[in-house]
């Protein structure tokens, strides 16, 4: 292994261009990160950051810093390079590669994606009339992304004459896009592009007037709409800046192209401008005003508007306007708040409208007809665990509405339902090679946090388990924004259940598991709610005989990396190990710098901490302000050096001060996609790369090198 890790670092040496390492037998030598003292006072409270340098992109240093991990990464993993390989293999092998998505009908066509075997990106195509007639290829990602290292298309969008096509590209991984034309007549691009922008436009109805939203440039808060002619040659028009730092903006076609919305948006706030399609040189205008602690969304029905708000509903109802309506004064309720169910959204067709809910901890859907009284009616579905959301087809007048459905062990499938007869059927199920689901079984367990709230856990292995305590675990957890972690179908899992793993989701306080107060509880003042029920639920599985302290691996990324770095800060002696990809973890000073981008507009998650009660809440948990002179569990910390919501520099300092302070003789190690962003490596197989290394990271713990 010696040899392979000295022919390593001799490969990394010429592909990176890192010479500082010396090249010897025996394990590398590494030099400590650097310490320059720097001083961070508020409130009296006085930091001192030895790291605050790595800030400094682009420099020597920091470059040096970033290579010399991955260096350190290579040899502490060479021992299960062939593990890691063939992990990659296996999770690549449960993909068909020659997959396509299900038809969707808009304005005559049938629009769909396909890849090809051995393709990292897909071709997006249509057939005009008939599923039988001549496929037509419109845009060929694979070709575009010629020459490009990362390329991710955000977005793409065909006129109302479904002539012109535009589609957004990041080719960086900053989510900073540009916008580019096709003349779908006559398959040539146009010269009209877009630079630096979201990938948040439409194509108006005249189709030639296309809306899209800039960001600011340093802090990538999506902030100005512009207004642009196709063929004008002129640049776009600014239609409106949002001044409030907290807020950010959004573009939108309604489903029946009446109308364009504009959003504006913060935790806790909304507020929508609505602007006649037919009439895109006009002047958009305020629907309600913006109210603190106000959350509406609306959605066009014809005739009225229906708006899910919160509005004295803390898990939100559903009310219905004119569109002329300007006041609260002129809703009329549809469906009633209901203190035990958190409606989620609301898609609406000119006869129905789909609800999606979220009950004891998961989904479901109601069919609302719109013109016979407004009867209600629930989808039932076979399994006691699953995960439902439904599929907003372009289609208006459509008599159809779709769904996904999937569980822990069942392959997502998409089915259709026709409203009227209630006939259902499977368009498709995802295949999945090599995966058997009779041999794995899901469970739903509940842990008992400090406060006594039951907190649920979604496990699931393979049914020959035997649950002695002595098995390994992998627990995964998020907790923040509201997002809730659903029990769905992972098939790179099988990796590790075919080795003897449990896997377990914990659906901790942060997220909307149980409704929003499930949401409320787990941020701002609340937040260390979220850190203790998954230390709960670590506790659970062991107690249960899941699992032990020897066995329980941990996996989170970007606010799930936080909770990797408070859980262990808190609690280390529970972790064999823990996986942090791209963590949020310097609170704190990140909160603080409102250059950084998307800070302002995360006041009302974590708080701010210009605030001194809500610094000192903050300052309580952030774990790199946290890290004591103890030991900690093996580590290894994943970060895109291009990543715009949590910037390399968080898991870089973290790492190197742990590195400093940590008593064990622990793994501790960091890899950084020097060419991605926040999602990682760009390509359907690419981003497999991380999972397999990550998997192999917590094998070898584990004594398994097959």
């Amino acid at each position: 292994m010696r040899q392979l890790a000295i022919v390593i670092l001799f490969i990394a040496s010429v592909l990176f261009g890192y010479s500082s390492v010396s090249q010897q037998k025996g394990p590398l030598m590494f030099k400590p990160a650097a310490k320059k003292p720097h001083k961070l006072e508020i409130h009296g409270d006085v930091r001192i950051d030895d790291y605050f340098w790595m800030r400094e992109r682009d420099t020597p240093p920091v470059m040096e810093f970033l290579k010399q991990e991955n260096l350190r990464t290579r040899e502490a993993l060479a021992p299960v390079a062939a593990l890691e390989e063939k992990l990659y293999k296996e999770m690549r092998s449960r993909i068909k590669e020659d997959d396509s998505s299900v038809p969707v009908y808009d304005q005559g066509y049938y629009y769909y994606w396909r890849y090809q075997a051995g393709q990292e990106y897909p071709l997006h195509c249509r057939k005009k009339g008939a599923l039988t007639a001549p496929e037509e290829i419109i845009l060929d990602e694979n070709a575009a992304a010629k020459g490009y290292k990362y390329f991710d298309v955000g977005s793409v969008e065909v006129s109302a004459n479904q002539q012109l096509l535009g589609y957004a590209v990041d080719s960086v991984g900053r989510r900073i896009n540009d916008i580019y034309f096709k003349d779908l007549v006559s398959g040539k691009m146009l010269t009209d592009k877009i630079d630096d922008v979201t990938p948040n436009f439409i194509i108006a109805p005249d189709n030639k007037t296309v809306f899209y939203v800039r960001q600011d440039p340093e802090t990538l808060r999506s902030y100005q709409l512009f207004r642009y002619e196709i063929g004008s040659g002129k640049p776009g028009e600014l239609v409106y800046e949002e001044k409030d730092t907290t807020y950010n903006i959004g573009v939108e076609l309604t489903k029946s192209q009446k109308y364009i919305f504009l959003q504006i948006e913060k935790r806790d706030s909304s507020e929508y401008r609505i602007l006649e399609a037919n009439n895109p040189r006009g002047q958009f205008e305020v629907f309600l005003p913006r109210e603190l602690n106000h959350e509406y969304s609306m959605d066009d029905g014809g005739d009225r508007f229906y708006i899910l708000t919160n509005w004295n509903a803390r898990n939100f109802r559903l009310m219905e306007a004119p569109p002329t309506a300007r006041s609260r004064t002129q809703w009329k309720e549809v469906v009633a708040h209901n203190p035990k169910v958190l409606l989620d959204g609301a898609d609406v067709y000119q006869d129905f409208v789909v609800l999606s809910e979220r009950e004891n901890g998961l989904t479901q859907l109601k069919v609302l007809a719109r013109h016979t009284g407004g009867h209600t009616r629930t989808l039932k579905f076979p399994d006691a665990a699953y995960e439902v959301n439904g599929i907003a087809l372009p289609d208006y007048k459509s008599p159809v509405f779709r769904f996904n459905y999937q569980s822990l062990v069942v392959p997502p499938s998409v089915l259709e339902e026709n409203f009227a007869t209630e006939k259902r059927e499977t368009l498709k199920t995802r295949e999945v090679p090599n995966y058997d689901p009779n041999l794995y079984e899901t469970r739903r367990i509940w842990a008992s946090a400090p406060d006594g709230v039951l907190v649920p856990i979604s496990l699931v292995m393979r049914k020959d388990t035997e649950l002695n305590g002595k098995n390994p675990a992998l627990l995964y957890g998020y907790g923040s924004y509201g997002y809730s972690m659903e029990p769905t179908f992972r098939s790179t899992a099988v990796s590790l259940m075919d080795r003897g793993f449990v896997f377990a989701v914990a659906h901790i306080r942060g997220g909307s598991e149980m409704g929003r107060d499930w949401y409320e509880q787990g941020r701002l003042s609340h937040k260390m709610n979220t850190f203790t029920d998954f230390i709960a639920c670590a506790e659970k599985l062991i107690k249960d005989g899941y699992t032990s302290e020897k066995h329980l691996h941990i996996m989170g990324g970007s606010a799930g990396g936080l909770l990797m770095g408070a859980v262990i800060n808190l609690r280390p002696d529970l972790f064999k190990s823990a996986i942090a990809a791209v963590p949020f973890v310097d609170v704190l000073t990140t909160m603080l710098d409102e250059s950084i981008p998307l800070t302002t507009g995360e006041y009302r998650e974590w708080g701010n901490p210009n605030i001194k009660e809500q610094y000192q809440d903050m300052r309580k948990y952030s774990p790199y302000d946290n890290i004591e002179k103890k030991a900690y569990p093996n580590l290894l910390v994943t970060t895109g050096y291009h990543d715009s919501q949590v910037q390399y520099w968080e898991p870089a300092k973290w790492v190197a001060k742990l590195r400093d302070l940590k008593t064990d003789d622990n793994l501790l190690l960091m890899y950084t996609e020097l060419e991605a962003g926040h999602s990682g490596a760009s390509g359907r197989f690419e981003a497999l790369k991380t999972l397999a290394k990550e998997y192999a990271f917590i094998l070898m713990l584990e004594g398994v090198k097959d």
